[in-house]
């Protein structure tokens, strides 16, 4: 081996190496949640059960470190997606819990105004929180009201081992600690107040659990829960919540809200360790390891629409190398987060090999019942969208220049884990404005999206997630809800040209 490869070996062996220690050293205590006693007396606590099977983090390609770097700039890109938590605050010290006892804490976004907070040694019990079952199929409470849906906690309904001390019966936050770290902004209910403003401190001997989870557990409160863009929104804070508080490995799921089953849930569960709702426990349930996910109106992907995120997608590889605030990493990384838990390969940019056919994804608005209140009709977008499907799939079939696939992409009515396979494997993705357009969070890294705007829904959601992951980005802005075919066919024809078909 001559000096010069040599020299390089040793370079990608050091590279490697000081990421593995950034990876496993960075904030020591999220990743090992303060001392907590293990052996609680048998009369209170019955043992707990076997522990659930966890899933390990998958390899991605986009991953950095979550480094929780204190001086992170404020409202830079890495503030917006990922570290941007740095502000510690803790409620509830073990420490200062005679006999160990729980304890609680919140990472304060600044940039977000948002926390994510987390526990040990927590109770819930469910009879306080008043709200439907949850997890119904979906024909069984047509007409069901979101209120009833929607949590509502009376004190008590989560609780915190005190431990041997006095502290029994207080609350864990007051009115100033909510306002500064659990803001309400502008949704009208916010769940996740309302469950931190129920904690009250109990006594070691009156914390009995009818059983306990042990491993790490995120409590899910979910609005827009059938709506794929609002979804998107609650699977990227729940990931982030994984990733700030260290998780090492993928966490169970317990939703605290009463909607009934969709079929997003399927995404849910392959991205998480295990999925249940808060009222399918018949008693007090104790948490060793508790983390409160932000609600989706709290991440990037939702303050976007409404205050300027000027963020470039770039690989994590440039970012490595060169530090950048103005680029992000993360959506790629949850991208592929998505694709690896379907069993969907990560790596694929890796294949120098041309395609024998260009994928032409087009996304559909088909009319279907998506929760209790829904009608099972859709809002017209694209007005004439058979037609413009039509007009391509014929243009596509006498193409000259490359083999076309026309893919008809009526997600409505495919499981989510072929909607994914459909958005990774298109080159082209074509759509009217639309929640269905948000896969491309998932799409490859050289993917083109073509999107059809109408007058009436002039929004910025996947132009912002385009520019976010890197993705060339086109609008096609209509005078009304009808697109001309011919136009759209020349757009898709600029754009085939432009990657080489």
């Amino acid at each position: 081996m001559n000096s010069k490869a040599l020299k390089i070996l040793l370079s990608l062996f050091a590279l490697n190496s000081f990421s593995l220690y950034l990876y496993f050293s960075y904030h020591p205590d999220h990743r090992h949640p303060p001392p907590i006693n293990h052996h609680p007396p048998p009369s209170h606590h019955p043992p707990p059960h076997p522990p659930l099977s966890v899933k390990p983090w998958p390899i991605l390609p986009s991953y950095l470190p979550w480094s929780q770097t204190p001086n992170t700039p404020f409202r830079s890109c890495e503030a917006y997606f990922g570290n941007g938590f740095t502000h510690r605050v803790d409620a509830v010290k073990p420490a200062a819990a005679s006999g160990g006892g729980g304890w609680f804490r919140c990472f304060y976004s600044e940039t977000l105004r948002s926390s994510i907070c987390e526990g040990g040694r927590i109770r819930m019990i469910p009879d306080r929180i008043l709200m439907s079952k949850g997890g119904e199929k979906l024909e069984s409470v047509v007409g069901r009201g979101e209120d009833e849906e929607l949590p509502n906690f009376e004190d008590g309904a989560f609780q915190i081992d005190g431990g041997g001390g006095s502290r029994g019966g207080g609350k864990l936050a007051d009115e100033k600690f909510l306002d500064k770290y659990v803001q309400e902004g502008a949704v009208q209910r916010h769940t996740m107040r309302g469950l931190i403003d129920s904690i009250r401190l109990v006594d070691a001997t009156d914390f009995i659990c009818s059983e306990w989870i042990e491993e790490p557990t995120i409590l899910v409160t979910r609005f827009e829960y059938a709506n794929m863009f609002h979804t998107v929104t609650d699977w990227y804070s729940t990931y982030v919540a994984s990733r700030v508080t260290g998780l090492p490995n993928r966490p169970h799921l317990v939703f605290l809200d009463g909607h009934c089953e969709t079929q997003l849930e399927e995404t849910w569960r392959a991205l998480f360790s295990s999925l249940t709702y808060a009222k399918n426990f018949t008693g007090p349930v104790c948490f060793r390891h508790v983390i409160l996910a932000p609600l989706g109106y709290e991440t990037a992907l939702f303050k976007g629409l409404s205050e300027q995120i000027n963020c470039k997608g770039a690989s994590a590889h440039e970012l490595w190398q060169k530090p950048d605030d103005q680029k992000t990493a993360r959506i790629a990384e949850f991208g592929e987060m998505i694709r690896a838990s379907f069993g969907f390969p990560v790596d694929r940019h890796k294949t120098t090999k041309m395609p024998s056919a260009r994928n032409i994804l087009f996304v559909r608005r088909e009319d279907y019942l998506a929760h209790p209140r829904h009608g099972g009709k859709v809002q017209t977008r694209l007005s004439n969208e058979r037609e413009v499907f039509d007009s391509i799939n014929n243009w596509a079939s006498n193409y000259s220049e490359c083999r076309l696939n026309v893919v008809n992409g009526l997600f409505a009515h495919m499981a989510m884990k072929e909607q994914v396979r459909a958005i990774q494997d298109a080159d082209v993705i074509v759509g009217a404005h639309g929640a269905g357009l948000t896969h491309i969070v998932s799409a490859g890294q050289n993917a083109v999206i073509l999107e059809i705007v109408s007058s009436e829904y002039r929004r910025p959601h996947f132009e912002l997630i385009a520019m976010w992951r890197g993705l060339q980005y086109h609008p096609i802005h209509l005078a009304g809800s009808y697109a001309d075919p011919r136009l759209v066919i020349e757009k898709l024809r600029d754009i085939l040209r432009s990657i080489g078909c």
